[in-house]
């Protein structure tokens, strides 16, 4: 690929991270609290959210499959983009529980694919220098700044019901300029070769794993703290803010992500991320004060930030070169797909019960385990790696 068409794509895959982000930066600090103004329980709220992260769970992979197999990425892509546009119209259209399951679901079929398929294609375009993919990713951040403040700011001279017809507007400008992305060349992957079989290697289970609880002990924060903020008093500007405030801390991180991965081994920077997610998390539990809740935002830099970056990196790197889509779709699916479902279904269902303090606490708690569990692992490879170098000096 020349230096000018490389510019081309760049510039693409940064305009899809920016929309797609941009419509991300409404749709989580606002969804649910829409959903909360048309009288939905904190139940229903976590099934519709588990919902659609259930269809995340399984669609990814299965576009993924069929990406890699027929070579098909970059249609199924504008395809997906298309489908899941449209079908977010029809929220527009009722505030009834029972049809807004239905609708969650088939949006969240389509729009499953579209993050991890745009991941894929961001390796390929970096190649060997994938470590600055923060520098291409920090364009999604800077518009979730934008939209989540703007938004936010809006809302409280409007009404929140607004945000569905923000959300159709950033879709539809993301479907049209998907046509853009450059189709990849076949004579860089002739065949498909199917090698599940890393999957199932212990590093990668692990890594999954972990991964996996990192997202549910998220599911307070991206499920309820919108809600948990405009029970302590805080109206919306406050909370676009705040939602502006963490992914501005992240975007410094991405930033210099050249220099991190550099300096930092991809399972320490891992490691780091799931002690910092869990300290961030037990802050929240404490705190209602506006400057200590503000301040805990920066721990976004770490939690989602260098989690986010290390985990993309450290797939890729555990993925054979002939399943990197399905690779990327397997992380997404385990943990912003699973990992979200449980944590939204376990929140919604003891929203009440429990309320959003003591959420965050378990959170804290699921986060130091996840940390634990991959320090652990990482020791027993060293060790193991160790006495085989010792029985292969004997």
């Amino acid at each position: 690929m020349d230096k000018e068409h490389k510019f081309s794509f760049r510039f693409v895959i940064s305009s899809q991270y920016f929309l797609y982000f941009g419509a991300l930066g409404i749709f989580l600090p606002y969804f649910n609290l829409y959903c909360y103004h048309l009288g939905f329980s904190g139940f229903q709220i976590g099934i519709l959210s588990s919902l659609r992260s259930f269809a995340m769970v399984l669609f990814p992979l299965i576009w993924g499959i069929l990406a890699d197999r027929f070579q098909m990425r970059r249609s199924i892509y504008i395809f997906c983009s298309i489908i899941s546009t449209t079908i977010w119209v029809l929220y527009l259209y009722t505030i009834d529980f029972e049809l807004m399951l239905i609708i969650t679901f088939f949006y969240a079929v389509f729009y499953a694919p579209i993050i991890s398929f745009l991941e894929a294609f961001t390796m390929d375009l970096l190649g060997n220098k994938k470590k600055s993919y923060g520098r291409i990713r920090a364009w999604g951040s800077i518009s979730f700044i934008l939209t989540v403040i703007v938004v936010g700011k809006i809302i409280d001279l409007s009404s929140v019901e607004i945000i569905l017809a923000f959300i159709f507007i950033g879709s539809c400008l993301q479907a049209i300029l998907s046509f853009k992305i450059p189709g990849i060349d076949p004579k860089e992957r002739k065949t498909f070769i199917p090698k599940a079989k890393f999957f199932f290697e212990k590093r990668v289970l692990v890594f999954l794993f972990c991964a996996f609880l990192m997202l549910v002990s998220h599911g307070t924060y991206y499920g309820f703290f919108s809600i948990h903020l405009e029970n302590l008093g805080y109206g919306n500007t406050f909370i676009g803010f705040a939602w502006a405030l963490a992914s501005i801390a992240e975007i410094l991180v991405m930033l210099r992500s050249d220099a991190i991965f550099k300096r930092f081994a991809l399972e320490n920077v891992l490691i780091f991320s799931f002690i910092v997610a869990s300290l961030r998390w037990f802050i929240l539990y404490f705190v209602r004060s506006p400057m200590a809740i503000l301040f805990s935002q920066f721990f976004h830099a770490v939690t989602y930030g260098t989690f986010h970056m290390a985990a993309i990196l450290y797939m890729d790197h555990l993925t054979p070169k002939e399943a990197k889509t399905l690779g990327q779709a397997i992380n997404n699916a385990l943990t912003y797909g699973l990992g979200m479902m449980v944590g939204f279904f376990f929140n919604g269902y003891f929203y009440e019960r429990l309320g959003s303090f003591n959420l965050f606490i378990i959170s804290g708690l699921i986060a130091l385990v996840a940390g634990f569990l991959l320090k652990s692992c990482q020791i027993i490879d060293r060790r193991s790696c160790g006495k085989l170098e010792m029985a292969d000096e004997a």
